[in-house]
């Protein structure tokens, strides 16, 4: 990538704010530990407060199991090491360039306005970005996604009259092959697993990307809201049946978010996290940092 700029340090103080319930609640079940000992007793309020942080079954118990095993009574580190490794194992490459991110999810977990924050965010690094408005059904998601592209000043292809959404990611495929754009962001309408055609619908705009314009890599992105917890994991199920979901964008964490379910997303599903959205505002948008995201869920003090 081209023009990197640092870490964003108000993000970091977005983040770190947002997750402080979920902080606290875990310093918390620690700090009894240390001082009550190990015991099924403290043991089960540590695993009643992984699991409520959203961290899920699976990993909260494998964590409850690595201290009763353990003689190393630095729990917190442990953890946090622990953490790491589960994270790190499902690390994003950078995107080669030319690339698309074709942005999915269900209805309401924030697709418009992460297509426009991830186009604002590649612009910054000094890449040439194509918005293509491919959501055929809903009017008033083009019109959003034309007011963010007028404000960050990048080129958007819709099609107002369009039924099919590959009709309209063939057309602006084409512009930005024309254009020689690098990268290429597309928004696509809300859809359940109930919908069986909406999902298959799917299937052909990957097609049309892959077979038309195989000069572009493809990267699928599933825009998770992050205040729906545990449900976001049953949303992300359904369209694996579907589809390959290479990333996952963790929306509205300046909410009521626990923070948790990134683990659980990468463990169950093999899905790495790569942005969060920490807010309303174009610019707040963050690649994800495991170090840093862990160090926010857990306190040393």
């Amino acid at each position: 990538m081209k023009n990197t700029k640092p870490f964003d340090n108000n993000m970091i103080s977005k983040l770190f704010n947002a997750l402080t319930k979920t902080r606290k609640s875990i310093s918390d079940s620690f700090k009894s530990l240390q001082k009550n000992k190990v015991s099924i007793e403290t043991l089960d309020i540590l695993e009643s407060t992984l699991i409520s942080a959203d961290i899920g079954v699976d990993t909260s118990t494998e964590i409850i199991n690595l201290i009763k095993n353990s003689t190393n009574v630095n729990y917190v580190d442990m953890v946090k090491d622990y953490m790491i490794k589960i994270l790190k194992s499902n690390n994003i490459a950078d995107h080669s360039i030319p690339f698309v991110k074709l942005i999915i999810g269900v209805n309401g977990t924030g697709k418009t306005t992460t297509a426009a924050k991830l186009a604002n965010y590649y612009k910054s690094k000094g890449n040439n970005v194509l918005l293509v408005a491919a959501d055929t059904y809903r009017a008033a998601a083009l019109d959003q996604l034309k007011i963010w592209s007028n404000r960050i000043d990048v080129r958007m292809i819709s099609n107002q009259s369009a039924k099919d959404p590959s009709s309209v990611i063939y057309d602006g495929m084409s512009a930005a092959n024309s254009q020689n754009s690098e990268i290429i962001i597309i928004d696509t309408a809300g859809r359940l697993h109930t919908n069986k055609n909406l999902m298959l619908e799917l299937q052909k705009m990957k097609r049309t990307i892959s077979e038309k314009f195989a000069n572009y890599s493809l990267s699928t992105m599933i825009t998770i809201d992050a205040t729906l917890g545990q449900n976001s994991l049953f949303q992300a199920k359904e369209f694996l049946s579907y589809t390959d979901i290479n990333s996952a964008v963790l929306t509205k964490m300046d909410g009521t978010a626990r923070g948790g379910i990134v683990f659980a997303l990468n463990k169950e599903f093999n899905i790495p996290i790569e942005f969060l959205g920490v807010g309303e505002n174009i610019e707040d948008l963050e690649k994800f940092d495991h170090n840093y995201y862990i160090n926010s869920i857990l306190d040393n003090e």
